[in-house]
């Protein structure tokens, strides 16, 4: 069943034709001609007035129609294009292709679109990194108008697929912030508005829950699991970077992607990344350039992964990360930790004999990504204290984290 799932990106490219099965139906307007008169008779008669219609809505009906006019010029398309794909872009088509089953079209010129919104007076727009990497040119458009804006990257978080751009030339009083609300106050079950431009049909809203608060899912381009809002809110390709507000019209996520059955499109479970990740990071894009997130620099196994009669056999704790290879320079090897020493167990399996980590910052390990979350969300020059078990002793390891290039997604 697992297998038909995938994640995918959530940057549009109708223009492209990728999206293969959509399509506007052009039998709308004949359905319209064709309609029974009988059923035309009943529509006339029982069509209410407008004002019995604002009466009969329902309190959550009101509330929604009131957060998307607060909030709609807030709103911002984003329509980017891309040259010729070759070096740096040819891996970012590769790596997108690779890490969301998303097909990306190779060679000529390229357009794209995607979601973003005002988060502060100034015009800054944040978006997904993914909607505007790679893109030789970017342009924005507002809610309500047909004028179109240069933009340019202010900041980039690719670890986290965030990014923060500005628009040039925007007339005065055009900028309208979003305010940011509080993902840490989420329940499940709460109101979640989606708003952006899916498949390219720019400011439209749906409307559902928060289905989670529990996911983790792949983010950024290390492809490191981090927590996520999970929505059944109707996403799709081109609401990338769009906002995730609740019922106060406050920001709790930006969407970011979707699982999928295999058709591409919405399946009725979409992810935002929380809006707290936002605030924590929003310094830092608005500082300007790329932020870089830290590398241990190890290859491990993940002993939750492993079966239990396997690790019994190997005489390994039942979690924790056994470290396979340390890479030479890297911070973990400047901290001491030891890799593997033998080349496999004997079974062709697993090397045993390397640092088994068991805790970070004196919690433990349920899980390897647990180690690479507690890494990504440190900043270049930060510490990590890990607990590490080596030839049946425990001991406390500082590393010092810094910048590091592997050429592995191994963290």
């Amino acid at each position: 069943m697992k297998k038909n799932l995938s994640l995918l990106a959530l940057t549009g490219t109708l223009a492209l034709g990728t999206f293969v099965g959509f399509e506007l139906s052009e039998r709308t307007s004949a359905q319209t001609t064709g309609t029974p008169a009988a059923i035309q008779a009943v529509q006339t008669s029982a069509s209410p007035s407008p004002s019995s219609e604002t009466a009969a809505r329902t309190q959550s009906e009101t509330n929604t129609v009131q957060v998307v006019k607060a909030r709609q010029d807030g709103l911002v398309y984003i329509g980017v294009s891309e040259g010729t794909a070759s070096g740096p872009q040819a891996e970012l088509r590769q790596r997108l292709q690779d890490q969301f089953g998303f097909p990306v079209p190779d060679g000529g010129a390229r357009t794209g679109t995607g979601s973003g919104f005002f988060v502060n007076a100034g015009g800054d727009i944040l978006t997904n990194n993914h909607v505007v990497e790679g893109a030789s040119e970017i342009t924005i458009r507002l809610h309500g108008s047909k004028q179109t804006y240069r933009a340019r990257v202010i900041g980039r978080a690719p670890d986290f697929d965030l990014a923060l751009i500005r628009a040039e030339g925007l007339p005065q009083g055009a900028v309208k912030p979003l305010p940011l609300g509080d993902s840490s106050a989420l329940d499940v079950g709460l109101k979640a508005i989606a708003m952006g431009a899916p498949f390219g049909l720019d400011f439209s809203v749906s409307e559902g829950i928060i289905s989670s608060l529990e996911r983790t899912v792949p983010v950024g381009t290390k492809g490191v699991s981090q927590g996520v809002i999970q929505t059944d809110a109707a996403i799709n390709p081109g609401n990338s970077g769009g906002p995730l507000l609740n019922s106060a019209g406050q920001v709790i996520g930006v969407n970011t992607q979707i699982l999928t059955g295999g058709i591409g499109q919405s399946a009725g479970v979409g992810f935002a990344i929380p809006v707290n990740t936002v605030k924590r990071l929003l310094p830092q894009l608005q500082a300007g350039g790329e932020l870089r997130t830290p590398t241990l620099g190890i290859q491990f196994t993940d002993l939750t992964a492993l079966p239990d009669a396997e690790r019994e056999r190997l005489g390994l704790p039942e979690s924790g990360v056994l470290v396979g290879q340390v890479y030479p320079g890297s911070p973990a090897q400047k901290a001491g930790l030891r890799g593997s020493t033998g080349s496999t167990d004997g079974q062709g399996e697993i090397a045993t004999g390397g640092d088994i980590i068991t805790a970070v910052d004196g919690q433990p390990l349920t899980e390897g990504d647990d180690l690479r979350r507690a890494v990504i969300a440190k900043r270049l020059g930060d510490s990590v204290r890990l607990t590490v078990r080596r030839d049946g002793q425990t001991r406390e390891v500082t590393v010092n984290l810094q910048a590091f290039n592997i050429p592995t997604t191994q963290q």
